[in-house]
This record gives structure tokens, C-alpha cells and sequence, in this order.
């Protein structure tokens, strides 16, 4: 099992730790919304996977806690875009 995507409310975003290193998606909530503000990984991270990996915990959190994702950021908006087998969480 790889590393596990978590809620940090204190901060209002999720985090996926590799490396040591830590990736992040802000967010504010709105009833059932997570709306996605921001995905940022460190520069070490970036070009593997780590932000994509992030993005497809939060989409399966959605989907089995059933609220449902606002994506701002056009990164996460373009991760949906890629990623159409988890429309349904899309608000």
C-alpha cells in the first residue's frame, strides 16, 4: 500500500507525504463542497506523479465520504478533465 492521502482541517487542505516531502490541496468547504483552491507539490515532487496521485485520493475520499468537488485550480480542473471516471464526484 502506497502512501495515504489526509485531511489536515487545521489547514484546510489535504497532503500526500512522499519522500518526505509533502504535496497539498487547499480547499474550502461550502454544504457538501470541497472546492479546490490550490494543488501545489514541492519542486522534488514534481514531474512523478505525486500531484496526480493527491488528486486521486481526494477523488476517492469524495466518492466514498459522498460529498462532492468544485475544482478552481486549474490544475485539479485539468486533472478531472483527465480523469472522466471520476465525474460523479464533480459538483
Amino acid at each position: 500500500m502506497g502512501p495515504t492521502v489526509t485531511d489536515n482541517p487545521e489547514r484546510s487542505r489535504y497532503e500526500l507525504t512522499e519522500m518526505g516531502l509533502t504535496s497539498f490541496a487547499q480547499y474550502r468547504r461550502s454544504g457538501n463542497q470541497l472546492i479546490v483552491t490550490h494543488v501545489e507539490s514541492p519542486p522534488a515532487l514534481r514531474g512523478k506523479g505525486t500531484a496526480a496521485r493527491l488528486m486521486a485520493g481526494i477523488a476517492a475520499k469524495a466518492r466514498d465520504e459522498g460529498f462532492r468537488i468544485k475544482p478552481l485550480c486549474s490544475y485539479a480542473i485539468l486533472w478531472f478533465r483527465r480523469h472522466p471516471e471520476f465525474d460523479g464526484v464533480l459538483a
